[in-house]
């Protein structure tokens, strides 16, 4: 179970940094959505995961920076980039080193804080906000003398605010991911599943058959892959909870990725018929070669085994659930 919670949480924070990069506002709130179900779902931020969860609420923090109507702590006087400010802190803290990027980021930040507050005229709380953001250190000295005066001459538009925008707080945020994503490109949950099916000797024989080498510029093959492994080792009702912790999330993408973990589609029918999955099935009548991939398919895996046929099978279409129907046609027939 733990193996597929921290390939979910992966998966969501993958969809949320290329849709933040790709600036697709819909897609990053239906990936937010599902991101932050799945971190809610945490008792405890694991060690390896606490970069990702951090790097989520980041960016879910930023790109509400610009609405002071949005809270996201209790205090309500904390805005949006300001909470985005205490996770970029955590994402520090968990780096090896920092770079120039990571100081150039958090000293965005910080101004656009002040900034935004100024564009909306609220100069008094652009002043409270000064006096939380600066220590006494002599490092942060020269930007908070600078913001005092800032904010003393009550204009947003000042050559210190427009050198420091938004739009390059967005940039550097975009290389920061871009880093991150580079960083982290792993193949964890075929390793970690392998070994698992390795130990308990499950699915030996298919997964000889299966080619368990990933060509990293080959995305498809990996998903089958990841399908492929988790229809063997991991049990349907927890997969169900995993949807489950999704409700409320209205996304097709992540329920017909999701279908596609649980064998309900075949990433083949996904990519063949994905007009079909949205718009709802059209009854279709069975072809002799799916009667023959069916059959071969029970002969390999054995009658139940509904998923694994699915998605080593070639069919039109289908779900797990229309393959048990059709054997029972098949065995009335013959």
């Amino acid at each position: 179970e733990a193996v597929a919670a921290d390939w979910m949480l992966e998966f969501a924070c993958c969809c949320l940094c290329r849709h933040f990069g790709e600036e697709c506002p819909a897609e990053f709130r239906r990936w937010r959505d599902v991101a932050q179900a799945l971190i809610n779902g945490l008792s405890k931020i694991p060690t390896h995961q606490k970069k990702m969860v951090y790097l989520c609420q980041l960016l879910i923090r930023i790109a509400k920076g610009k609405n002071l109507e949005c809270h996201f702590e209790n205090d309500q006087r904390i805005s949006p980039l300001e909470s985005a400010l205490s996770f970029w802190t955590l994402l520090e803290r968990e780096e090896i080193k920092l770079e120039k990027l990571h100081e150039d980021i958090r000293r965005l930040i910080q101004i656009q804080i002040v900034a935004v507050y100024m564009e909306n005229g609220y100069f008094k709380e652009a002043a409270e906000v000064l006096e939380r953001l600066f220590t006494d250190s002599e490092s942060d000295k020269p930007l908070r003398v600078k913001l005092a005066t800032v904010i003393k001459s009550k204009d947003p538009y000042v050559p210190l605010l427009q050198s420091f925008s938004y739009n390059l707080l967005i940039s550097k945020i975009k290389s920061y991911i871009e880093l991150f994503m580079k960083e982290n490109e792993s193949n964890f949950l075929i390793q970690a599943a392998t070994k698992q099916v390795e130990s308990k000797g499950l699915g030996a024989t298919a997964l000889q058959n299966k080619t368990m080498n990933v060509n990293e510029n080959d995305k498809r093959n990996l998903e089958t892959k990841q399908r492929f492994v988790l229809s063997i080792i991991l049990p349907r009702d927890m997969l169900r909870q995993m949807r489950n912790c999704c409700l409320n999330v209205e996304s097709s993408l992540v329920w017909m990725y999701i279908n596609c973990v649980l064998g309900l589609n075949s990433l083949q029918n996904v990519e063949k018929h994905g007009d079909a999955l949205a718009c709802g099935r059209r009854r279709q009548r069975w072809t002799y070669k799916e009667d023959l991939e069916l059959k071969s398919g029970i002969r390999e895996f054995g009658v139940g085994n509904w998923a694994k046929i699915l998605v080593h099978g070639d069919f039109n279409n289908r779900t797990s659930v229309m393959l048990k129907d059709r054997w029972r046609t098949l065995c009335r027939i013959e």
